[in-house]
């Protein structure tokens, strides 16, 4: 039920009213303590977000919830609320990147972090039972709608990350998402000039040929405008792509680099460690060793890099998708604290984002998505086994490869990194084939 990032699916085909209700009333069962429990729920632009809203609040409150509606909120702003004003469960309706036919449920627990995989199941096994307890007369809960709580959150991101942006250039890619009205009202309060682009959302143009899984329409526009800076969101807004002066695309990979390497210069990164993924390049290694800086790695997933960063006591983890955690001020992928925290690591030291960019030199890296009908069997599969270890032979001390399920979408990933193009191509494109004709 649960992936890497919650419950997903096409909206009323998959992820259904039925299901999220049943969904709302287990998570208040599991998650809340005492008398009156208090839900916070917010949700992106999608259309199918009022149906599931009212689904999921509907499942709450039969269970005796105070349901509190946030509106359009990012993910993190959901996240950070729900910390901030101690309520026992945080419900975000979102499929973040994906497609606007799909939708999603994630919830998070009083401290906003999102669920272990052992309260997951206990939600899971809650639904399959029927979705847990259930109220009647004056016990059952009710809705509140307060969407000025959100500005909460911008209060807090300017405190945490204070950055001066006067003479910056920044074109800003919400992804007709959920921060299409925050990010730029943000940045113009801290001094930018912005330059906002898909910021109308119509319900079904979210993710469209935009974002931080589409950048290149901002790198376009960064190039056009003179911009300094290109900053794009996902459709939830837990992750950011950047781009500098030149229009090159600012990964995960570089943010990290950047962002630990000013924390460090301020004696701001608790044991020299930074956290990064599996898909993490070898390059980010190679470009913080010569800082001091080492790089653990976790699966892929911002719950697991947060737990590994609690393992090692380091306060920045992220992924290459642009998943980062500040973990002294967020508990969670934060796209717009990322923002900001990058911005402040550029404007701070004086060296301009094309120079920070020249600096982590990658090794050549090659991702292939591998549409499959059933992603178990293919990871299983003979053929497919013998086709990792023959990889991993060719590729000895020269590269690396991972193949895994993805989390959020019916397909595997086969990444390899290796000294040459060539090579990179030649092992993922073996291995790729191998899970095609299988799953064929």
């Amino acid at each position: 039920m649960f992936g890497t990032d919650g419950v997903r699916g096409k909206a009323n085909t998959e992820l259904t009213p039925e299901l999220a209700l049943l969904l709302g009333r287990a998570a208040v069962t599991a998650l809340s303590c005492g008398n009156s429990p208090v839900v916070f729920v917010g949700r992106d632009t999608r259309r199918s977000g009022d149906l599931l809203v009212a689904a999921l609040a509907a499942g709450c409150m039969s269970a005796g919830a105070l349901v509190v509606d946030l509106g359009v909120v990012p993910t993190p702003a959901l996240a950070y609320l729900t910390r901030h004003h101690r309520a026992n469960v945080g419900a975000m309706i979102s499929a973040s990147h994906n497609p606007a036919i799909d939708n999603g449920i994630k919830f998070f627990s009083q401290d906003g972090c999102k669920l272990s995989d052992e309260v997951e199941d206990r939600v899971a096994a809650l639904v399959q039972q029927g979705g847990g307890l259930s109220v009647s007369g004056d016990c059952v809960g009710y809705l509140r709608r307060d969407t000025a709580l959100a500005e909460d959150y911008l209060s807090y991101l300017r405190h945490v990350a204070p950055v001066n942006l006067q003479g910056q250039r920044i074109v800003v890619d919400a992804a007709n998402g959920a921060a299409f009205a925050m990010a730029p009202t943000l940045l113009s309060i801290l001094g930018a000039t912005v330059i906002p682009i898909n910021v109308l959302p119509d319900g079904l143009n979210i993710n469209v040929a935009a974002g931080s899984t589409y950048p290149q329409g901002l790198l376009d526009r960064v190039r056009a405008e003179r911009a300094h800076v290109g900053l794009a969101f996902d459709g939830d807004a837990d992750r950011l792509i950047a781009c500098d002066s030149r229009g090159r695309v600012v990964d995960g990979d570089n943010i990290l680099h950047i962002c630990a390497s000013y924390l460090h210069s301020r004696g701001m990164l608790p044991q020299a460690t930074v956290v990064g993924t599996v898909m993490s390049n070898l390059g980010l290694d190679a470009a913080l060793r010569r800082k001091d800086i080492k790089v653990r790695r976790a699966p892929v997933g911002d719950r697991y890099v947060l737990a590994e960063m609690q393992r090692y006591g380091s306060l920045l983890g992220g992924e290459q998708s642009g998943h980062c955690i500040f973990l002294a001020s967020s508990t969670t992928g934060d796209g717009l604290l990322t923002a900001l925290m990058l911005l402040k690591a550029v404007v701070e030291q004086g060296q301009p984002l094309d120079t920070w960019v020249d600096e982590l030199k990658r090794y050549p890296q090659v991702l292939l998505n591998v549409a499959v009908a059933d992603k178990r069997t293919a990871m299983e599969h003979t053929a497919v086994k013998e086709a990792i270890l023959h990889a991993e032979t060719t590729l000895e001390d020269r590269g690396r490869i991972v193949v895994r399920p993805s989390g959020t979408e019916p397909c595997v990933r086969v990444m390899v990194e290796a000294e040459n193009d060539d090579l990179a191509n030649l092992v993922a494109e073996s291995v790729a084939s191998t899970i095609r004709t299988v799953s064929a």
